[in-house]
């Protein structure tokens, strides 16, 4: 007698549009989609202003506008940078690196010794006076205008660069909290050998933890060399000799009284711009290294 066998059942196939890989490349669509248009979105002032300082005057208010100048006016730039009334450089750019120059150098010392003593030394209250220094980052910086001004003006720093570079010296809450992160992921193994070597604290500083420390430095370098050189305010308060102006007070000077001249102002800040663009691509590995393991880093 013949057996009755169920008919085989074929396995179901899932529909393509429900399917992981199908989910992934809607996802990756998507992401990428957005970070191109917001991409966009940040480039494209930076592509008026480099458009924009090789147009002629009048090119800049045409309309419909002309996106791309033709021909292209690479005169402006010489214009701008080679106007014998604007000693924009060299003074202007001497004046500059200058103040950069002891800012980042004061800041990066002033700040090892002392992210080094909240990650390391051992004293009674050590956290009490870190909370006081992270609560330092919220007070307004225009609330200490007036106090900072008159101090500096009663000692007759006014008119030096001496406000802009002396406060360096004594640390900066921002950065002691980066290298305060970053030190204290430092295995204290490394630091305990140097000492049963020979090594004090100084020693210690110097030979393990600056040199294990270059990214987080690479950071706070490159914060302290763009704020002070885009700084506008601060020159503008401290400084009234126009030989001691720096490179953003001088792109003021391309403000006339009664008219703009947009093309030469356009150039003047893209030559501006260029230290800062090329300053942080040959650092940029370690910048993001030095962001993504510190605190900023979810560390």
């Amino acid at each position: 007698m013949a057996q009755l066998t169920s008919p085989v059942t074929p396995p179901r196939t899932q529909e393509w549009w429900k399917t992981r890989q199908f989910g992934q490349t809607v996802h990756d669509i998507i992401v990428y989609t957005l970070l191109v248009l917001l991409s966009l979105v940040f480039i494209f002032p930076f592509f008026w202003m480099v458009t924009t300082a090789l147009k002629l005057d009048y090119e800049i208010f045409l309309w419909p506008p002309r996106w791309l100048p033709n021909p292209p006016h690479w005169e402006n730039f010489g214009l701008a940078l080679t106007d014998p009334q604007l000693p924009f450089f060299p003074t202007f750019f001497l004046n500059t690196m200058k103040i950069v120059t002891l800012v980042v150098i004061g800041r990066l010392v002033s700040c090892v010794v002392v992210a080094y003593g909240f990650a390391r030394l051992e004293a009674p209250g050590k956290d009490v006076l870190f909370a006081i220094l992270l609560a330092t980052l919220m007070i307004p910086g225009t609330l200490l205008l007036f106090p900072k001004y008159i101090l500096f003006n009663s000692i007759g720093w006014v008119n030096t660069i001496l406000p802009l570079t002396v406060p360096s010296f004594f640390g900066e809450a921002f950065a002691i909290f980066l290298m305060r992160q970053f030190f204290a992921s430092i295995p204290r193994d490394l630091e305990e050998a140097a000492r049963m070597d020979g090594c004090n604290t100084f020693q210690v500083i110097t030979r393990i933890i600056v040199p294990l420390s270059v990214p987080v430095l690479t950071v706070i370098a490159i914060f302290s060399f763009k704020d002070n050189w885009n700084d506008f305010f601060g020159p503008l308060l401290y400084l009234s000799d126009r030989t001691q102006y720096t490179l953003a007070v001088g792109l003021a000077f391309f403000n006339g009284r009664y008219d703009v001249a947009m093309n030469l102002l356009m150039a003047a800040s893209v030559a501006v711009m260029l230290p800062l663009v090329i300053l942080f691509f040959i650092a940029q590995r370690a910048f993001v290294e030095g962001i993504s393991v510190t605190g900023l880093g979810g560390r």
